[in-house]
């Protein structure tokens, strides 16, 4: 039997800008994606630490060192400049496996740069 266990964590990410006239997805900087050990394409759950929101996506690959975190298409109805996200993925493990399994989780700076 598998079970789905939380992947990776991008902690309190500020969402820098929203672009409704795009065909969706979350722009994030590559820094964060890459250490938080996540993939361009690969499907995210976002929560709205300032209102709630809570919805799934895809990112995609925003420039290295910026801090970007845009919020595309639909998703930009979903938030606005400055809230809070948590971006996480998942992953399904075999129950062994899950109860050993360690989620990468990084804590950014106000700026959204790795600390």
């Amino acid at each position: 039997m598998y079970v789905e266990v939380l992947q990776a964590k991008i902690h309190n990410v500020r969402i820098t800008q929203t672009e409704l006239n795009y065909t969706g997805s979350i722009t994030v900087d590559m820094n964060l994606v890459d250490a938080a050990g996540m993939f361009p394409n690969q499907k995210v759950l976002i929560v709205n630490n300032n209102n709630g929101e809570r919805f799934e996506t895809y990112i995609i690959a925003g420039e290295r060192g910026t801090g970007v975190i845009g919020l595309n298409g639909a998703a930009a109805r979903k938030g606005q400049v400055g809230d809070a996200l948590i971006i996480m993925t998942f992953v399904s493990l075999e129950i062994q496996e899950a109860r050993k399994f360690e989620p990468k989780n990084i804590f950014p700076d106000s700026k959204n740069q790795i600390i």
